[in-house]
């Protein structure tokens, strides 16, 4: 049986929000074995790009391909995934979602240095303020493991960092038998009777 021994990490939230900088400053205070996986990068590396949109200047990943890919990495643990998206991984391989906010003001000044166009950065305000991440993260995994932190300056950058690094340690200590990488036997027996069920209603 698959198991891991080092926690995953979901770092999200819209465009701008410090997503990177946390990751790499994360990793860097861990060390090895914690790998920074940035998932637009591994896409465009794993030829998971199936379109690009040039409404709002952007790349479609194939989310099948692209989770299919990344599961491997997942399964070895120590990975701090650096996403706009979080819903698409298996909560099973998932241990802590942080979910970084930025001031709408602030959130506009960075996504105007980064010459987006205008329909896109109003897409990426109106996701901020509309919480859409943060409500897609609640509902994709247990609330124990969604927090929210505020990213508007270097100063809440390091303060997140040291409180997540303090929260792997953590983590760590509690699991000295690290922890599966498959679906729990309730869980999957509880989806394939929900999946028969659905299957005689048709």
């Amino acid at each position: 049986m698959s198991r891991r021994y080092h926690p995953n990490i979901i770092l999200t939230g819209t465009p701008g929000c410090g997503k990177t900088s946390h990751s790499t400053t994360l990793v860097s205070q861990l060390g090895a074995p914690y790998q920074h996986i940035p998932v637009s990068d591994a896409a465009k590396e794993r030829k998971c790009i199936e379109s690009y949109d040039e409404v709002f200047d952007t790349s479609v990943v194939d989310e099948d391909k692209l989770l299919d890919s990344l599961e491997v990495d997942l399964e070895k643990g120590g990975i701090i995934v650096d996403w706009h998206c979080c819903d698409i991984f298996p909560e099973r391989l998932i241990d802590l979602v942080v979910v970084l906010r930025t001031n709408s003001s602030l959130l506009y000044e960075r996504l105007q240095k980064r010459n987006y166009k205008e329909n896109k950065i109003q897409e990426n305000l109106d996701c901020e303020i509309m919480e859409v991440i943060l409500q897609d993260a609640r509902e994709s995994y247990i609330p124990e493991i969604v927090i929210e932190l505020n990213s508007n300056s270097v100063e809440e950058m390091d303060e997140n960092v040291d409180r997540i690094s303090a929260w792997v340690e953590n983590w760590v200590k509690d699991h000295p038998e690290g922890v599966t990488n498959e679906l729990d036997p309730e869980v999957a027996a509880a989806a394939a009777a929900a999946d028969g069920m659905d299957s005689d209603d048709e």
